[in-house]
């Protein structure tokens, strides 16, 4: 096994591997199990799933009573925004994978004003319902994922959470002064998408294929994602072992990419969109 470089989860303090699995997906494979088994035997240490993510919390319980034990960090999120479905969600999630304890839980998707401000609420929102969780010793640390800059400076104000899983990649580089400031506050930076999504990620493997491949590959995305040291953890979605494998080589020969190649690669990113 190569040596792969590892990261501190901000106040965590956790060391994860700098990429992850993101299981939203790989649930929907033949490969499935196959594909979670080579990430962690690959070296891989740190596994994103949720309880909206259909069949992603049964697969990694799957996996994990195969292995007879937990031998990586799991995270999972609540799409509740109450303490009380919160709280259920945290005991659901225990059952199926069949732990004693989460990681990582957070709160899903908190990407309008009104779901943040609902989440936050001192004695009902779904924060305080995983912080009781954290208190039984069902959660360790509480974390949040967001799709909006504006929520996502308010988390980071706020100061309130472990951990944040943004949408961070050469198509979306509009996050990048708020991971700064989310690193200076020991926040740890979980990035989602990182080479831009399924349905991106289809169309450049096919150029690939079909050798028309320009800067915009899969290992280039990934080594933009992992340049910016603010970022803890790197969270592809992978299918099959091979994508698996392909992320974990990008890995082991990471060089940060230069300034003038992180801007070249935006500038095809936003030629590529606009096609």
């Amino acid at each position: 096994m190569p040596d792969l470089q590892t990261r501190r989860l901000g106040r965590t303090g956790l060391e994860v591997v700098a990429v992850g699995l993101g299981a939203m997906d790989t649930p929907h494979s033949p490969e499935a199990t196959a594909t979670v088994h080579a990430a962690i035997d690959g070296g891989i240490n740190f596994i994103d799933t949720a309880r909206d993510y259909a069949g992603s919390e049964y697969l990694l319980g799957q996996v994990i009573r195969e292995r007879g034990g937990l031998d990586f960090h799991v995270a999972t999120k609540t799409f509740a925004r109450s303490a009380d479905g919160a709280q259920r969600d945290v005991d659901r999630s225990l059952s199926i994978l069949g732990v004693e304890a989460v990681d990582l839980y957070q709160l899903h998707d908190v990407s309008t004003l009104d779901a943040w401000e609902r989440s936050i609420d001192e004695e009902h929102g779904a924060l305080a319902g995983l912080r009781i969780a954290q208190v039984r010793g069902l959660v360790r640390y509480i974390g949040v994922s967001t799709h909006n800059l504006e929520v996502l400076r308010l988390i980071v104000e706020s100061d309130a959470f472990d951990a944040v899983m943004v949408d961070y990649s050469a198509f979306a580089p509009e996050p990048v002064a708020l991971i700064e400031a989310a690193h200076a506050r020991d926040i740890g930076v979980i990035v989602m998408r990182p080479v831009g999504g399924s349905g991106r990620t289809s169309v450049m493997r096919g150029q690939l294929d079909r050798g028309e491949a320009g800067p915009l590959t899969p290992a280039n995305l990934l080594r933009y994602v992992l340049s910016h040291p603010g970022v803890s953890v790197a969270i592809p979605g992978a299918r099959y072992p091979s994508r698996v494998r392909e992320n974990l080589d990008t890995l082991a020969g990471f060089a940060p990419m230069p300034a003038e190649e992180q801007r070249a690669l935006e500038i095809a990113a936003r030629a590529f969109d606009a096609l």
